[in-house]
C-alpha cells in the first residue's frame, strides 16, 4: 500500500486512501478516511467480550452503517467542484482492508462494502500472495484455491499480487499457472523429497500419494481459472513492478466495464425488482385491512366530515329523556344509568334476580 500511494504521488496523481483495518497501530502512509477514527478496536474488544478476530470483525460491521457516508465523500471526490475548478477529481482509490482477509471476505460488513464501492467505481480486487511462502506446490495450490474463493465470492475482477520478488522471483508460479507439465514436475519433485509428510525409505512417499492425487486434479481443476486472472511480481521495498501492477489494474478496470457492470446492474435491477414487489405486497395487504374494516362498519377517511355533520344534526334533534337507538352517546348514557341508577337499592337489584332465575 505504502508503495502503490508513492508511486501515484510521484505520478502528480495523489489516490484517495481509506484504511478498514481497525487494529492496525502504525500505518506508513496517511488515510483520508481511517476506520479507527471512528471506531475503538479495543474498546469494541472490551465492550463485547470480544477476541481479535471478533473485535475486528465487530468493528466492521458497525463502521458498515455508514458507507453510505464514505460513498457519499468518495462521489464528492470524484467529480469536478464547481466552487474550486484548480482541484482535480481523484483518479484512484485506495482501500487497506484487515490481514486477517477471511474476516473481511466472509463477513456481511465486507460484502456491504465491496457491493457498495462497486456500485459507485471500477473495483479490482488485488490478493496478496508472499512470495517465498508460496514456492511449494502445496502452500501455492492453497494460494490458488483461497483466489478462487474470493473471486466467486466477491464477482469482481482479481489481480494476484506475488509480492516480495526481491527475496524469491515470481516466474516460477507463473510458470506454474500457464504450465501443466511444468506443475506435474514440480509436484514430482516435492512427492519424491517427502515434502508431504509419508513415511521415509519407501520411495514415493505412502503417505504423500492422497496429497499428490489431490493436487493433480486441483491443478487441472484451476486451469479455467487460471485464465481469468492477471499476475504480477513485485517487491513493496524496493518498489518494482509497480508499473506491471498498474497496467493490470487498467487492464482489470476495462473488464469490469465490459463484463462485471452489466451483471452488477442486471443484480441491483433484480433486488429493486424484489423490493418494489414486497412494497406492492404490503400495499395490497394494508388496503385489503382497511377495506375489511369499512365492510364491518368501519369510517372512512373520506365520510369523517359527513359524519359528524349527521352527528351535530342527531344531538340538536334529540332532548336528554329521549334517546335515539342509533345515537352511541345516548345508548353509553343509559347504560350508564342503568348501572349506576342509586334509587334501586342494592338488595332490591339481588332480590329482583333470585325472582328472576326462580322464574326460569
Amino acid at each position: 500500500m505504502q508503495q502503490i500511494n508513492a508511486h501515484l504521488h510521484k505520478q502528480k496523481e495523489p489516490p484517495y486512501v481509506i484504511n478498514l483495518d481497525p487494529a492496525v497501530l502504525h500505518s506508513p502512509f496517511e488515510s483520508n478516511i481511517d476506520i479507527r477514527d471512528s471506531v475503538n478496536y479495543k474498546e469494541v474488544m472490551k465492550q463485547y467480550n470480544l477476541g481479535p478476530n471478533g473485535g475486528i470483525l465487530t468493528s466492521l460491521n458497525l463502521f458498515a452503517t455508514k458507507i453510505d457516508q464514505v460513498l457519499g465523500l468518495l462521489e464528492k471526490r470524484a467529480a469536478p467542484d464547481p466552487a474550486n475548478p484548480a482541484r482535480k477529481p481523484i483518479k484512484n482509490i485506495l482501500v487497506d482492508t484487515p490481514g486477517q482477509i477471511e474476516v473481511f471476505v466472509w463477513s456481511a460488513s465486507g460484502t456491504i462494502l465491496l457491493e457498495s464501492l462497486a456500485s459507485s467505481f471500477p473495483t479490482v480486487i488485488a490478493y496478496i500472495i508472499d512470495t517465498p511462502r508460496t514456492s511449494s506446490t502445496s502452500t501455492f495450490m492453497s494460494n490458488m484455491l483461497y483466489a478462487c474463493s474470493i473471486l466467486y465470492k466477491t464477482k469482481l475482477p482479481m489481480i494476484l499480487v506475488f509480492n516480495k520478488t526481491d527475496v524469491k522471483d515470481a516466474s516460477f508460479a507463473k510458470e506454474w499457472m500457464t504450465d501443466y507439465e511444468a506443475f506435474q514436475a514440480a509436484l514430482s519433485e516435492d512427492e519424491n523429497r517427502n515434502a508431504f509428510g509419508g513415511q521415509e525409505g519407501s520411495g514415493t512417499a505412502s503417505g504423500s500419494g492422497y496429497m499428490g492425487s489431490l493436487l493433480n486434479s486441483m491443478s487441472l481443476m484451476l486451469e479455467e481459472f487460471y485464465a481469468h486472472l492477471s499476475m504480477v511480481g513485485v517487491s513493496s521495498l524496493y518498489g518494482t513492478g509497480i508499473d506491471d501492477f498498474f497496467d493490470a489494474v487498467k487492464e482489470k478496470t476495462e473488464e469490469f466495464k465490459r463484463d462485471y457492470q452489466p451483471e452488477l446492474e442486471r443484480r441491483r435491477e433484480e433486488r429493486e425488482e424484489i423490493k418494489k414487489k414486497q412494497r406492492e405486497k404490503e400495499l395490497e395487504k394494508m388496503m385489503k385491512g382497511m377495506s375489511m374494516a369499512g365492510d364491518s362498519g368501519g369510517a372512512k377517511v373520506g365520510d369523517i366530515k359527513e359524519d359528524s355533520a349527521e352527528e351535530e344534526e342527531r344531538e340538536e334533534s334529540s332532548s336528554d329523556e329521549d334517546f335515539d337507538e342509533d345515537d352511541r352517546e345516548g345508548l353509553q348514557a343509559r347504560y350508564e344509568a342503568a348501572m349506576y341508577d342509586d334509587s334501586t337499592p342494592a338488595d332490591a337489584s339481588f332480590a329482583k334476580y333470585i325472582y328472576s332465575q326462580g322464574q326460569q
